[in-house]
């Protein structure tokens, strides 16, 4: 990166922000951190620079075109707020038909219809993968567990579910237990679709029943943007993993954030779970 402006970051909810943050300032990088109100954490609300409402487009875009960044990158999770408010707020800004355009056709449309009016305003819009290549998961990265016979079959068949799912705009990730389908994860995130299964898992007296395997599988959809929503994973993941009753946890090589990578091995490592990642057939197509 130049020296020219501040890298702006558009913060959602999770860890991710903040350690972004972190990185680019450990390097010297002056950061402006715009925060959404309901979503950052706490930690990072204090650190903002500005706090926002998810659906204030003017004071979004009226603040960074005062801070005049370097480029801007999307960062940290947030819910889908319903048509009529999204109508609504994009309207201010573009053509009612274009704005309906957009968000009928799912979350991926939605993000990218962000990423377009900040490009229209002369931002760079860049992804956590340009600008903290550091939290991207290598091909090497693995735990002390490795995935049994079943795990890896449920492995193969998560790769070729998402694969699928891509032509829907749905779906990061998913359970598998060896060839059966556990969970899709829907708008809800991985947190709440890894409750599912452990809801399912657990007796009509409410007790937890012993470990049952199954794989979480988490990786980028085919032709997906990776400047926005880019799949991530941490120490919470395994966690909830763990207590849903799982093996262990894979994810896309290249594509996927991991949070404190040291600290989401160690804790794979503690809980006994395997943790690994592997390569997707559709990320070899987009790069050739």
């Amino acid at each position: 990166m130049g020296s020219q402006g501040p890298i702006a970051l558009v913060a959602g909810s999770g860890r991710l922000p903040i350690e972004l943050a972190d990185d680019l300032q450990r390097r010297g990088q002056d950061v402006r951190i715009l925060a959404f109100r309901g979503f950052a954490e706490p930690e990072l609300r204090r650190r903002a620079h500005a706090v926002v409402d998810l659906l204030d487009l003017k004071t979004i875009t009226d603040t960074l075109a005062a801070w005049r960044p370097e480029a801007v990158s999307l960062v940290g999770a947030v819910r889908r707020p319903g048509f009529a408010a999204l109508l609504g707020a994009y309207s201010l800004l573009r053509n009612m038909q274009e704005v309906k355009d957009v968000i009928t056709r799912g979350d991926d449309q939605v993000l990218r219809g962000a990423v377009m009016l900040l490009e229209e305003r002369g931002h760079r819009v860049v992804g956590v993968h340009e600008l903290a290549p550091d939290l991207v998961a290598p091909p090497s990265l693995r735990g002390s567990f490795v995935p049994g016979e079943g795990d890896s079959q449920a492995i193969a068949v998560g790769i070729d579910l998402l694969d699928s799912l891509s032509a829907f705009d749905i779906g990061q990730g998913a359970v598998i237990a060896e060839r059966h389908v556990l969970a899709i994860e829907g708008p809800e995130g991985t947190d709440r679709m890894l409750g599912r299964v452990k809801a399912q898992r657990q007796s009509f007296l409410g007790l937890k029943r012993r470990r049952e395997g199954g794989v979480l599988i988490k990786a980028a959809k085919k032709g997906q943007d990776l400047r926005v929503d880019m799949p991530a994973i941490g120490p919470r993941t395994i966690e909830e993993a763990a207590r849903a009753g799982l093996s262990g946890v894979a994810i896309g090589s290249g594509s996927t954030l991991v949070v404190d990578q040291l600290k989401t091995v160690a804790t794979a490592d503690r809980l006994g779970l395997f943790i690994k990642a592997v390569e997707l057939p559709w990320m070899e197509r987009q790069g050739d």
